[in-house]
């Protein structure tokens, strides 16, 4: 695409040097990635100023720069360099338009499925591509533990990419046969518009409890930010929201879409009961138009019977027949990191992504329910660095309170001081059933080896991670390995 036809997609303020007829070779916000004849957008982040780097991507031969700040680069380097430097209110938008109308408009040829809440989002996503593709239907995915197309798995750093990356993913998955893609929406790219532009056909809401502070400010501010995702629903599209949840009235409450309920709750349009579930998985009863249908997953615990409930009613909306639906949730495997199950004797681990007070309480009452009261349980966790601190002395106090021991431990420190971290949490602990062992392999060697016959240990907080990031450097580490290693 000619880049005088690619800027038609956005609204500029001003425009400085020469717009040539040149064919776009590509839409970057990472200047390193800048080619010729690549498009540079100048977006702000978190740790740095896109603005900065303006200079290296017109080295690197870009054709032209989007800027929001007009004063930074004078325009006669732009005019020297024979490029286009065109000024926007919003590069983030800028970014997002662009990436639509140089990708084609990708998701406009697909039947997107958006899926944000605090928890359950990528179990929900991976329910829902199993059963799209129980029914014959190729399907993407993008998530937090990884972005498939189709089978083909690619490895993802951010829970929802930058939409240059994402318009990239969803026209490869054009490309590649898929007619179907559901996708993790976080409230991150919400609010800096990563989504923006994208045609969504419905999306679901799993739940909300405090969590990502350290970004919103206010719970507020973080459930409203969950809101944008309905708030830009269309009117032909479907909004499924936990009716459970008393947050679901506001998350849907100024949107255009059609909306559809699950839960507990006998007003939902799918009404789950009788949930019942150990070790080797879940079952539980589903009623929608005054059927009931027994559902069966290999997924543990309650929050799965709501999570497969979800997936249930979006692949219901699309026309799925039942008896497809049934069987995808069935044959949906183990998700990495999602109370995955470790151990063939008495002893087991359950590793768990678990890293929000919420999730916690949940996943520990779950075990408590399945090993009852007779058996020891035990928790090893932590908290991440530079992420909401809030939750942490809240964590310490549900581990504490519902374990029988606590392992407090290191989760990915980041910049932060690990011990700062560790001493945060302490301060919610009331009860004395915890130690501190810094190191996480240490941590779960004790927590196995120092446990009674037959406990289950809870390894919390990390999941499908294979990494353990200490001063900005990720090093190889997976709690399943670690627990696997001293289960053998």
């Amino acid at each position: 695409m000619e880049l005088t036809e690619l800027i038609n997609h956005i609204k500029v303020i001003q425009v400085a040097g020469n717009v040539q007829r040149k064919d776009v070779s590509g839409i970057e916000h990472d200047s390193r990635k800048v080619k010729k004849n690549s498009v540079f957008v100048a977006i702000k982040g978190y740790k740095t100023d896109g603005h900065l780097f303006v200079m290296d991507a017109i080295n690197k031969g870009a054709v032209a720069v989007v800027v929001e700040e007009n004063n930074n680069i004078p325009d006669e380097i732009f005019i020297h360099a024979d490029i286009a430097k065109i000024v926007v209110h919003n590069t983030r938008i800028a970014l997002a338009q662009l990436s639509k109308g140089f990708y084609k408009d990708p998701t406009s040829k697909l039947k997107l499925v958006g899926i944000t809440g605090t928890n359950g989002k990528t179990t929900t996503a991976f329910i829902i591509k199993n059963i799209f593709e129980t029914a014959g239907i190729r399907t993407g995915l993008v998530g937090t533990i990884a972005n498939y197309i189709g089978s083909e798995k690619i490895d993802s750093k951010l829970t929802t990419p930058e939409s240059n990356d994402l318009n990239d993913l969803f026209l490869q998955m054009i490309n590649s046969g898929c007619e179907n893609a559901v996708m993790e929406v976080s409230s991150h790219s919400l609010v800096l518009n990563r989504v923006y532009g994208l045609n969504f056909s419905a999306a679901v809401f799993t739940n909300i409890t405090s969590d990502h502070l350290d970004f919103h400010q206010t719970f507020e501010n973080y459930l409203n930010a969950k809101k944008i995702l309905f708030d830009i629903l269309p009117s032909d599209a479907t909004a499924v929201v936990n009716a459970d949840d008393e947050s679901s009235h506001h998350i849907v409450s100024d949107s255009k879409a059609k909306v559809i309920t699950y839960g507990k709750n006998e007003n939902s349009d799918y009404v789950i009961s009788s949930i019942k579930y150990d070790l080797n998985g879940t079952s539980f009863k589903i009623t929608c138009g005054g059927k009931s249908y027994e559902v069966q997953t290999k997924l543990i615990g309650e929050f799965n019977a709501y999570n497969s409930a979800a997936a249930f009613a979006i692949a219901d909306q699309f026309n799925i027949a039942k008896e497809k639906i049934i069987d995808g949730i069935k044959s949906t495997p183990f998700v990495p990191g999602r109370f995955e199950v470790i151990g063939s004797g008495k002893k087991k681990a359950i590793v768990d992504y678990s890293h929000t007070a919420d999730s916690l309480e949940k996943a520990i009452l779950a075990l408590r329910q399945i090993i009852g009261d007779d058996r020891q349980l035990v928790t090893v966790f932590g908290c991440g660095g530079d992420r909401d601190k809030t939750k942490r002395p809240i964590m310490g106090k549900v581990a504490t309170e519902l374990s029988d021991f606590v392992i407090i431990t290191s989760d990915n420190p980041r910049t932060e001081n690990p011990i700062q971290i560790i001493n945060d949490i302490k301060k919610g602990v009331i009860k004395n059933n915890f130690i501190v062992i810094e190191n996480r392999y240490e941590a779960i060697k004790y927590a196995i080896q120092k446990s009674k016959e037959d406990a289950a240990i809870l390894i919390a907080g990390k999941g499908h991670e294979t990494y353990q990031e200490i001063n900005g450097v990720r090093n190889h580490f997976s709690d399943q390995e670690t627990a696997r290693e001293f289960l053998s």
